[in-house]
């Protein structure tokens, strides 16, 4: 696993949608999800958990639930305006991506699940009257969810230096 400088692989990051179907070895996963549980998090409390899948058959089944998931998103798209960032061809190249995605997720080798745990977590009543900043009603698990975007960012980086690299 050879990697990039960090700035390098920041800037050259991009979401892939097209696997090749080589395996990833054990000790690449094993690399980048160190990568993963290194990320800082608030409160140090680790609150995540990558569910590593390897089977076709889970495969399969993640990839038919993702699938349903993105006829949503992509009827919810072809509903909406082109931003105006993008080209017409930009965003068709956008849409066939997302929709290649959404047909092939169980195509690649191996799928990384990041879960963020919620069981002990206290919600905050509005009326807490020590922590102002947490006057919305249970607001707690929906802030836990900052901690794992670190994790998932250096999770995508690593495999953007490890596996996304030609």
């Amino acid at each position: 696993m050879k990697g990039l400088d960090v700035f390098e692989a920041i800037y050259s990051c991009r979401s892939l949608r097209r696997f090749k179907p080589d395996p990833v070895p054990d000790e690449v996963l094993a690399k980048i999800l160190g990568a993963a549980i290194q990320a800082p998090c608030g409160g140090n409390e680790q609150n995540w958990l990558f569910v590593v899948v390897r089977s076709d058959e889970q495969r399969r089944r993640l990839g038919d639930i993702y699938r349903r998931a993105g006829a949503i998103l992509a009827s919810w798209y072809q509903k909406a305006d082109r931003p105006g960032h993008m080209s017409e061809d930009e965003y068709r190249r956008f849409l066939t991506s997302g929709l290649y995605l959404h047909q092939h997720l169980a195509d690649a080798p191996v799928l990384v699940v990041a879960c963020l745990r919620l069981e002990g977590l206290e919600s905050v009543p509005a009326d807490h009257p020590r922590e102002p900043q947490f006057a919305m009603a249970d607001s707690v698990p929906w802030m836990a969810g900052a901690s794992i975007y670190p994790a998932v960012q250096n999770l995508i980086l690593a495999c953007r230096s490890g596996l996304g690299h030609a």
